[in-house]
């Protein structure tokens, strides 16, 4: 019996920002049904990793997979792909960004339509139930008609969640969810989250929050310097860390 694939395989990933290397060979798998949280320092290449898994930063070197397939590069690892190929890769994978990026234009039932009518060709119909399904699944069916500069931030941020899970991915990147929020409202977004790991979703969350990490995660890799420094499930990790960097890491938060 043939090993299931990972939902994402990096492998020997290097991307630089002119002249400087901040991802120096990344190594990294997500297994299905697995939460991997990624936490380090700033600069340490968390979000530039989380980006080029989903080709929005197009690395120098390395290949990104999503359950064998190649994204940005095709097979032959030369030709770019088309945007149509690429799309539909990306659409894979939903990603929920820091500062929201809703369309301020349009309403939050509008918002969780718009990727899956006009990028996967759902009927109007059916994206609508869709989208109110997923916005009473995060406590938001209550504001479809509403626009988001009426919203908190927590609530933006769970309206983002909704309109990545109405694309139906196979995973979800989360880049620092909870940074852009007021203290208070911190916690209902982790609870969204929370809900969705107990339905085994495959989630990649980085994030600064350590409880929130050690609470959710099957595993949590630390980043340091562009490279993949530990990974372990959470326990180990934050109880018993093999280097000294992440000892110290750590000890920084206790």
């Amino acid at each position: 019996m043939s090993k299931e694939l990972p939902v994402i395989e990096v492998r020997n990933l290097h991307k630089s920002f002119d002249g400087v290397e901040v991802l120096k060979g990344i190594d990294f798998e997500v297994e299905r049904g697995n939460i991997i949280s990624i936490i380090g320092s700033s600069g340490s290449g968390k979000s530039t990793l989380l980006r080029c898994m989903n080709w929005l930063e197009q690395p120098d070197s390395g290949s990104i997979r999503i359950v064998g397939d190649r994204i940005g590069i095709s097979e032959d690892g030369k030709t770019p792909m088309t945007e149509k190929e690429l799309a539909g890769l990306r659409a894979r994978m939903a990603m929920v960004f820091q500062g929201f990026n809703l369309w301020p234009h349009l309403s939050v039932l509008q918002n969780v339509t718009e990727a899956p009518i006009h990028v996967q060709g759902i009927a109007k119909d059916k994206a609508i139930a869709q989208a109110e399904a997923w916005l009473d699944r995060v406590g938001m069916l209550f504001k479809k008609n509403a626009y988001p500069f009426t919203l908190s931030g927590g609530q933006k941020q769970r309206v983002a969640i909704a309109r990545g899970l109405a694309m139906n991915p196979e995973v979800i990147l989360f880049d620092e969810p909870t940074s852009a929020l007021d203290p208070e409202l911190v916690g209902e977004v982790q609870d969204v989250i929370g809900e969705l790991a107990k339905d085994n979703f495959t989630m990649v969350i980085v994030t600064h929050e350590m409880d929130f990490a050690q609470s959710i995660s099957n595993e949590v890799a630390f980043i340091d310097k562009g490279v993949v420094v530990e990974q372990a499930p959470p326990e180990k990790f934050f109880n018993n860390p093999e280097t000294e960097r992440l000892k110290k890491f750590i000890g920084k938060y206790k």
